[in-house]
């Protein structure tokens, strides 16, 4: 093979090698992520649809997202649209009836779930249960299930109401008489007979009948007038065949008085109820028949709260005797005491709350005395305990209105500021002034026990004897610790040694001057004496620290060891509270007729010295305890280099 084909062949490998390197590689498989259906987790649930009887038709597709939004590994129910929005993008307003008059409560609250399943049933129309089973779940069951039910009831609520709106009152699916036509015939004599020909189906059956279950025949309600259930309507109404059958023969009242005499009615009572005065009693009684005792058109408290209905306030805590109805205090008709009340307030509150009402305290708080209870209690519900009118402070101030002021101040008893004036006085009565709980400290024992206990060393007077009001407000002052006054002043009232050496004192201590006797003095006790909050010099040294630092720092002056060998700790005629003049002082332990006394003074006449003008009283790092910063020839104890030595 010759040169130029090797050459040409190795041109032709390394062209082909470049083409190689330059063509792309073989793409790689995309890697795909396939995405999980619903019933790939929820397949408990699946299966459990998959049994109903009745099923969603989203949930037959499969198609969750109709209403769901996928919510991943987050395990939290996500809809698309909140409460029935989701359901009408279905179903239509007009088709449900929503746009009637009236329209059933869980609809109108956004709740078609309180009665439908929303994903299926084994019940129709996805409903949670069967028939009246399912109004069950809200309306209570004995209503519809006495001796007496309704023919009816058998076939259903539905079969006289519409399940979600109507325009006619209680969902009725057409207007009440129409609707009993259809099962009891009005012009069919055994009607008319039973009706004394009276054209009742013009005005409602529900007066007299209850439309669902009833203890009497015929469906009559419990409580039944007797001209009714006598079948004499003509003893109040005019005769069947006239022209107005069902006018009344007397207005108002006046019928009534006809057989219910007003003597025994009101018992001779001088506070009348409202409608009692005006002849109303229809306002209160139904005419012919009712549920409830003695015809009230409602039962227990409801027909009352028809009218009182800022009485119909949810509270926490309920007055037990509302159990058993306003009646069981109030009168219905006429009473002798103000807002009908059977008997006075005290009286009638003590047949049950008879404990309280027979303890005979020395001293009553005055309501609790008059019997007047509900000066402070509401008798028919609080949001407080003891059913109280409001927050204790501002119920106490009501009457105690010098006491609201001291709220104010800048230290108030926790009690007197949680508005708990209950938790030191009693709220009817004690044997103690003011009302307190307990006698002296004991009262305060009960918050301030481990205060209270007494120390093995010092106690202050008023403390021992349990005198707290000597010194302290009881509600609130602007002196800390609820002082009844300056601690100077306070302090000084009893310590009459200090009052008097305070007046012609020159030099005052710091603490005593500001009237901070406390910055020393325990105001209750200590283990030490004089109520000293710590031992000298420590005490000292909380203010006094350069001169700690000194002491600490250098060789100490044996009497800095007690701080009141040198000074006085009120006050003193010299400076820096020392007891005595500088001289007379220092020469307690310093004799100045001693020889070695003189040689290192120089001879100096001692009533020339200062001492404190060479020597720290207190520590210095110079045996001799002299200053920090010396002369020089001071320093070298060369005095003679300035001074001239006294001849001898």
């Amino acid at each position: 093979m010759s040169n130029g084909t090797v050459r040409w062949g190795m041109r032709i490998a390394v062209v082909a090698a470049a083409v190689a390197l330059a063509a792309p590689a073989a793409a790689a498989p995309a890697r795909q992520f396939k995405s999980k259906g619903c019933v790939d987790c929820h397949t408990k649930a699946a299966q459990r649809f998959a049994s109903l009887k009745v099923v969603h038709t989203s949930v037959r597709k499969g198609a969750c997202e109709d209403c769901h939004l996928r919510h991943g590994m987050i395990q939290k129910l996500v809809l698309k649209e909140p409460g029935n929005a989701l359901c009408l993008k279905c179903h239509q307003r007009a088709a449900l009836g929503l746009d009637r008059k009236v329209v059933h409560t869980p609809v109108k609250g956004g709740a078609c779930v309180k009665c439908h399943d929303p994903h299926g049933s084994n019940a129709s129309r996805m409903l949670k249960a069967e028939g009246q089973a399912a109004c069950y779940e809200c309306h209570a069951r004995a209503a519809f299930e006495r001796k007496v039910v309704h023919a009816p009831m058998k076939q259903g609520c539905q079969a006289c109401h519409a399940a979600h709106a109507s325009d006619k009152p209680s969902l009725l699916a057409a207007d009440e008489g129409k609707l009993c036509a259809k099962c009891h015939a009005p012009a069919a004599a055994p009607f008319k007979k039973a009706h004394e020909g009276y054209p009742v189906e013009a005005k409602g059956c529900t007066g007299c009948h209850d439309p669902h279950s009833a203890d009497r025949a015929k469906l009559l309600k419990t409580s039944v007038h007797p001209p009714v259930a006598e079948g004499s309507c003509d003893s109040c109404h005019a005769d069947a065949k006239s022209a107005n059958p069902f006018a009344v023969s007397e207005p108002g009242g006046a019928l009534c008085a006809n057989c219910h005499e007003a003597a025994k009615l009101d018992g001779g009572g001088k506070v009348k109820h409202a409608p009692v005065a005006k002849g109303a009693c229809l306002a209160c009684h139904d005419p012919h028949a009712s549920n409830g005792k003695a015809l009230a058109r409602s039962s227990g408290n409801g027909l009352c709260l028809s009218c009182h209905k800022e009485k119909a306030a949810p509270v926490l805590v309920k007055h037990k005797a509302l159990e058993s109805g306003c009646v069981s205090c109030h009168q219905p008709h006429a009473a002798n005491e103000k807002g009908l009340l059977k008997k006075d307030a005290g009286t009638l509150c003590g047949a049950c709350h008879a404990k309280t009402l027979a303890a005979k305290p020395k001293v009553a708080h005055p309501p609790f005395g008059w019997g007047d209870c509900g000066a402070c209690h509401d008798p028919h519900g609080s949001g407080l305990p003891a059913l109280l009118k409001g927050r204790g402070d501002k119920m106490c101030f009501a009457c105690h209105q010098d006491f609201e002021e001291r709220v104010g101040r800048a230290y108030v008893h926790k009690p007197v500021a949680q508005g708990n004036c209950v938790a030191c006085h009693a709220g009817h009565g004690s044997d103690q002034p003011k009302l307190v709980k307990a006698a002296g400290a004991k009262l305060c024992q009960s918050c301030h026990a481990d205060l209270m206990k007494p120390a093995d060393g010092t106690n202050h007077k008023p403390f021992a004897d349990g005198r707290c009001l000597d010194c302290h407000d009881p509600h609130a002052s602007n002196v800390k610790g609820m002082l009844v006054g300056d601690q100077k002043t306070l302090c000084l009232k009893c310590h009459s040694k200090q009052k008097n050496e305070l007046a012609g004192a020159k030099v005052v201590h710091g603490a005593l001057a500001q009237g901070q006797c406390s910055g020393c003095h325990s105001p209750h006790k200590s283990k030490l004496k004089s109520l000293m909050l710590a031992q000298g010099p420590d005490l000292c040294f909380t203010c006094h620290k350069p001169v700690k630092d000194r002491m600490a720092a250098g060789k100490q002056h044996p009497p800095a060891d007690d701080c009141l060998t040198c000074h006085q700790p009120h006050t003193s005629a010299e400076p820096k509270l020392v007891a005595q003049p500088m001289k007379e002082l220092c020469w307690q332990c310093h004799d100045a007729k001693e020889k070695a006394f003189g040689a290192a003074h120089l001879s100096i006449e001692p009533a020339a010295l200062t001492c404190m003008k060479c020597h720290d009283p207190h520590a210095s790092r110079d045996p001799k305890l002299f200053k920090d910063v010396l002369h020089p020839p001071f320093a070298a104890r060369q005095c003679d280099a300035c001074h001239q030595a006294s001849a001898k």
